[in-house]
């Protein structure tokens, strides 16, 4: 995985009942959920409406690290920064830590695919859509 960088963006995550499984913890499931929620909150916190009604963003691939369990009542505070991109497709990191002991409980590196919203097809990212990120 990535190193994160000092200016990552970061998003609170508190534990819901749903999110717990039979073995008293978080569910992987639910980690790759929050993965998702980080990287669209980032998109929210930075993109301008106008960009927003341009694009989308389709996952194409999730790589992701369990390290330890997150527990019942437990915030956890993830963190996003992007990497390299390639055409159409876009690197982004997510790191999900148990919020005031700052335990990584799970590192993810996930590959997204701009497209036009209006098409639906791949669209190249430009650098101005990369400085925003």
């Amino acid at each position: 995985m990535s190193t994160e960088p000092s200016d990552k963006f970061s998003l609170a995550i508190q534990v819901q009942p749903a999110d717990i499984d039979a073995l008293g913890h978080v569910n992987n499931v639910v980690y790759v959920r929050w993965v998702q929620e980080v990287s669209a909150a980032h998109w929210e916190h930075v993109a301008p409406q106008e960009i927003k009604d341009q694009y989308l963003w389709v996952i194409l691939r999730h790589e992701i690290d369990f390290l330890k369990p997150a527990m019942p009542n437990d915030t956890v505070t993830g963190y996003t920064w992007v990497g390299d991109y390639h055409g159409a497709k876009f690197e982004r990191y997510v790191s999900l830590y148990r919020t005031g002991t700052q335990e990584l409980l799970a590192s993810a590196k996930t590959i997204w695919c701009l497209v036009d919203a209006k098409t639906m097809r791949p669209r190249r990212i430009e650098q101005a859509l990369v400085e925003l990120l």
